[in-house]
């Protein structure tokens, strides 16, 4: 008998290093998971939130929402998978430049995956939303 590997567990060890990466602020180590043509999709009431397309765009929004933080992280709390879609609940600890006071909360990110590379990588603040969007219930998260 034979151990069987976990669906995605390559991708979400990558997911994993890609966290550790942007909270040391290497964005380039982030964005090696995605693919060149990677879809960036973030909740529009984020300042520079929307739609972005392509490694170049995705890396540069990245990049410049990133130079905004003096200190912070961004967690990975757990993880589901869903079919070749990796859903990440992400504890958010930020304070930005022109702040004091520290931001905190809770986003859930969904990467889908394609031949070991994330195609599309959308960020919800409601669990229940990012869950519905990959095809799970909230009960079949737990």
């Amino acid at each position: 008998m034979s151990d069987q590997t976990p669906p995605l567990a390559a991708e979400t060890q990558a997911i994993r290093d890609a966290y550790a990466a942007l909270n040391r602020n290497d964005i380039p180590a982030f964005v090696a998971i995605f693919d060149p043509q990677i879809e960036r999709i973030e909740f529009p009431d984020l300042p520079g939130g929307g739609t972005y397309h392509g490694l170049v765009a995705v890396t540069t929004h990245l990049s410049k929402a990133r130079e905004t933080w003096a200190e912070g992280s961004c967690d990975p709390e757990r993880f589901t998978v869903a079919g070749d879609r990796l859903i990440v609940s992400v504890h958010v600890r930020v304070r930005l430049k022109h702040e004091t006071t520290w931001r905190e909360g809770r986003i859930t990110d969904v990467f889908t995956f394609r031949n070991g590379k994330a195609i599309q990588f959308r960020s919800f603040v409601n669990e229940r939303q990012a869950l519905e969007s990959a095809g799970v219930s909230a009960s079949d998260a737990d």
